[in-house]
């Protein structure tokens, strides 16, 4: 077979999609093992909200450190065995935290959670490089995006249900079991997700670390990630309270203006992929975070009738989940560019650990205005920040 894996069936683009797509959206859903048993945890093991809220700082400590040191192992062993690792430290947690005693094998559950968690980006990105066709690339990270909306929104419901039925630990345990078919998955697919035949290009030669971590390209793809992610994290964390306190809305209201919100993003992760095919990335990425930027600013005002509320709420979330696919690629670009397919485990692990890092200090960084009520004053630097993350973009680009 050519080595143009432009040539590549439909049919197997469309299982390897499907395959690490599956797998996403367990990672994802793992994100929300801990956080929506709270109301149990809480009572159970005595502890307040700064406690139990430490659970998830370790979670994206773990995450976003091992996601670095993930890559190294991915370009070493290959992004399967990796990946079916990340997910059995996802089953060994459901069934620590369905047996846990302390708060300190709380701690436990949320590292191994989040050292499982650490692999996913690395694997999948490597994965879908080497074996899906270039012109099908935007679908793939298109459906790799929405899948992982579908975790989050799946996580919530599964959890709280299970646990008011039946108890918290029973809702762990049957956690760590829902990640068994996708370990299972990979491993029974293994063969269509290393097929060295099908690369989308040349495999490069042997590059450093340090060599990576030279190139500024690289650098600037972390900073978008950071950038970008923290203003995610704080609509992901304040999203609710904010319109609440802002717009006067009631709790079912405001948190349903946070459901709309992610949505909208999946909504426009799922347009993205069509989009990247017709443009250049960095200028769908300008376009789409500065219209998503100008829409929180009018939010900011506090000028808006409280009936668009919830339709501006959709079209920040929309526009923000446009711009992930062409992100996606851009990375991709600026790795292959540079080294070729022999760091793309490397590239992808360590520009992703940005995601971690934003989400880890977002409530850290808001958090004190929130307190002080502050409200407007957050979404402007949640505007801010989309559009610090365009100007590294098109550094990017220009590099």
């Amino acid at each position: 077979m050519s080595t143009d894996a432009s040539l590549a069936p439909p049919r197997q683009d469309a299982y390897v999609i499907a395959l690490v797509g599956f797998a996403h959206s367990v990672s994802h859903f793992f994100h929300l093992l801990l956080p929506p048993l709270f109301p149990w945890l809480m009572p159970e093991f005595g502890l307040d909200f700064v406690g139990i809220g430490s659970t998830m700082t370790v979670f994206f400590l773990v995450s976003g450190v091992g996601q670095a040191l993930a890559g190294l192992a991915v370009d070493r062993f290959g992004p399967v065995r990796v990946l079916a690792a990340g997910i059995s430290c996802f089953v060994a947690a459901g069934a620590l935290l369905a047996q846990a005693s302390s708060f300190a094998e709380l701690i436990v559950v949320a590292a191994l959670a989040g050292l499982g968690n650490s692999v996913f980006h690395p694997c999948d990105f490597t994965i879908l490089n080497r074996n899906v066709s270039q012109p099908r690339l935007g679908h793939a990270f298109s459906v790799h995006g929405l899948s992982g909306n579908l975790g989050w929104a799946l996580a919530p419901v599964f959890m709280t249900g299970i646990a008011a039925h039946s108890g918290w630990r029973v809702a762990a345990l049957a956690a760590g079991l829902l990640a068994v078919p996708a370990l299972l998955l990979i491993i029974a697919g293994r063969h269509h997700l290393v097929d060295e035949s099908r690369h989308t290009g040349p495999k490069g030669p042997p590059v450093s670390t340090l060599e990576i971590l030279k190139v500024r390209p690289v650098w600037m793809c972390f900073a978008f990630f950071f950038l970008l992610t923290m203003a995610f994290g704080t609509f992901q964390n304040f999203g609710a309270p904010l319109m609440n306190g802002l717009y006067g809305m009631s709790v079912a209201g405001a948190a349903a203006t946070l459901s709309i919100y992610l949505l909208g993003g999946a909504a426009g992760i799922l347009v993205g992929g069509f989009l990247t095919q017709s443009a250049r990335q960095d200028r769908i990425i300008a376009s789409a975070l500065g219209a998503a930027a100008l829409a929180v600013l009018l939010l900011a005002s506090g000028w808006v009738p409280a009936g668009a509320v919830v339709a501006l709420m959709a079209a920040i979330g929309f526009f923000t989940g446009l711009a992930g696919p062409s992100r996606d690629l851009l990375v991709r670009r600026a790795a292959a560019a540079r080294f070729g397919q022999a760091a793309f485990g490397r590239v992808y692990g360590f520009v992703y650990s940005g995601l971690d890092s934003g989400l880890a200090l977002a409530p850290l960084v808001f958090g004190g205005l929130m307190d002080k009520g502050s409200f407007g004053a957050v979404l402007i630097g949640i505007a801010v920040l989309q559009a610090a993350a365009i100007g590294t973009a098109m550094s990017v680009e220009r590099s």
